[in-house]
């Protein structure tokens, strides 16, 4: 089971892991916490789309539809409201009924619920700092990791189903710095503009800059490796038309760059409740 903020996020982190146990015979569940109802058009191709303009959360409904097809993962969504992404100095206050503004243990609910009923054996989510620092993804963190400890608990919401303990916990690193290195150097050697100097340049100036306190504590003791599911990754992506600009960003990097320098995605280990060596290349180890 992987649990995310938004329809989008699941397609940007660990999308080429699912769709590879898919492939391997593995069921493989997706959960959306909110709708991305305040999500900004980010295709200018699209912009003007007046269906996109009318009626965003039904789009987005249907783009994460055409998405988990191209994954072949089963996907709930879990019914909360975007809380969109505050700016300014000082910050605004989140809206009324925002997802990031509902108690733990009443959003953790209906995850609960449906790992009771999926039975998971792995659930993957964001660290601490919600993989970036979006209210909803800190929030996804704090219920995703409240519903990994108590869906077990057999004294906790006995009416959403019978308990069921997950074996283990996995944070996306999505955001590895290590990564970005990595593939800013290969695209140089290869001969092209990496979309990373900037950001290179000044992780490598000052690794303490305030400007990454986001990234990721944790260190990586999992990787992946999917890089023959890179295509369906990035097909799931497209589908999310209103918000992935297919000359933006999440493509800059040629696939056969990504494939010989980092074929892998990341993942740590947080919590395993059966034995377990480190460093693994399975999100299943130990179970099988």
């Amino acid at each position: 089971m992987a649990i995310h903020a938004h329809p989008d996020d699941e397609s940007s982190k660990g999308a080429a892991t699912m769709a590879a146990y898919v492939d391997a015979g593995a069921e493989v569940m997706v959960v959306s916490c909110t709708g991305g109802e305040r999500g900004d058009i980010l295709n200018a191709a699209v912009g003007e789309l007046a269906h996109a303009h009318r009626d965003l959360p039904g789009v987005r409904r249907t783009e994460m539809a055409e998405a988990a097809s191209v994954l072949g993962v089963k996907h709930r969504w879990l019914g909360y409201v975007d809380s969109g992404l505050p700016e300014g100095d000082p910050l605004p206050e989140l809206p009324f009924g925002a997802f990031a503004l509902q108690p733990v243990e009443i959003a953790a609910a209906g995850i609960i619920k449906l790992i009771r009923e999926f039975r998971p054996h792995v659930i993957t989510t964001y660290d601490e700092n919600g993989g970036y620092p979006h209210p909803d993804h800190i929030h996804c963190h704090k219920v995703s990791a409240f519903a990994f400890e108590q869906a077990g608990n057999a004294q906790l919401y006995p009416e959403l189903g019978e308990p069921w303990e997950v074996d283990k916990l996995y944070y996306d690193r999505a955001f590895s710095s290590d990564r970005l290195r990595t593939l800013h150097y290969a695209m140089l050697e290869g001969g092209y503009e990496s979309p990373y100097t900037e950001r290179v340049a000044k992780w490598e100036d000052d690794e303490e800059n305030e400007m990454f306190k986001w990234v990721s504590p944790h260190t990586t003791t999992t990787q992946v490796h999917c890089a023959d599911y890179f295509t369906l990754r990035d097909q799931a992506l497209l589908a999310h038309r209103t918000q992935i600009d297919p000359e933006g960003f999440f493509f800059a990097v040629p696939e056969h760059i990504y494939a010989e320098s980092w074929p892998w995605e990341d993942y740590t280990l947080i919590s395993s409740k059966v034995a377990t060596e480190l460093p693994e290349t399975d999100l299943f180890a130990g179970l099988r």
